[in-house]
């Protein structure tokens, strides 16, 4: 059930009972894929939308000669493909990082929803211009920060993230990315990834162990990888426009 999107939603605005269940009502026909698998393919352009229930993706290019690019982390309760709610086909790929569980959304039943639940759109919207934020922010990483910059921000992304969706055990997260992966986000080396962690575990700041991440110093995390959780935006923005009770 769609339980972690209306958790994320519900940071922009209080859906009502009959949003919650409109939502609910969409993930009917559920399919589980396995760990590096594509979801979708570069050009696709089929007539559901995917939303990730349990499990993690990611969205990336690959150049001809197979190097790849991930450009987004995909988490629970986000849409793989909601851009073909608009667009005629995918001009990226989206592949699974662990197995996942895919509740696939017929793209008319969705709009149906969109359009009798006004609330649910609006918060939708929120959803995207938080992607392009954290697009934004990728750019500035790869751009101009440190490689441990790079890696101490995408950790702090992450773990902000999981936690609005609830799935943080105090200061520890799941984190099922391998060094490869991680070296596939930022623009680096695997070597170059693997002395960052060596780093950060050396100045008390991270432990990793069992695909699981724990945030010993968060402060110092954020003050190193030069990180303000602002452009998530999760200050309630759509409070305006709450549902009663």
């Amino acid at each position: 059930m769609p339980d972690h999107l209306i958790r994320k939603l519900e940071h922009f605005t209080r859906l009502s009972a009959a949003d919650r269940l409109a939502l609910h009502g969409l993930a009917r026909s559920v399919r589980a894929v396995g760990r590096h698998q594509d979801l979708l393919r570069d050009g696709d352009s089929p007539r559901h939308v995917s939303l990730l229930l349990e499990g993690w993706a990611c969205r990336y290019k690959q150049l001809e000669d197979g190097r790849r690019q991930i450009v987004a982390h995909v988490l629970p309760g986000d849409f793989c493909d909601g851009y073909l709610l608009v667009l005629r086909a995918l001009d990226h790929a989206v592949g699974t990082l662990t197995p996942v569980r895919v509740a696939e959304i017929p793209s008319t039943a969705l709009m149906e929803v969109l359009d009798q639940h006004p609330r649910i759109m609006q918060a939708l919207w929120w959803e995207t211009l938080v992607a392009a934020a954290i697009q934004r922010e990728w750019t500035v990483s790869l751009g101009q920060r440190t490689a441990l910059e790079r890696v101490a921000h995408l950790f702090c992304e992450l773990f902000w993230r999981l936690r609005m969706i609830g799935l943080t055990e105090g200061d520890t997260c799941p984190l099922p990315l391998t060094q490869v992966e991680i070296a596939d986000t930022l623009g680096l080396t695997n070597v170059h990834v693997n002395r960052m962690l060596h780093q950060m575990r050396g100045a008390g700041l991270i432990v990793l162990r069992s695909r699981r991440l724990t945030i010993l110093d968060l402060p110092a995390l954020q003050d190193i990888a030069l990180f303000n959780a602002g452009y998530l935006h999760l200050e309630r923005e759509g409070s305006h426009l709450d549902a009663e009770g």
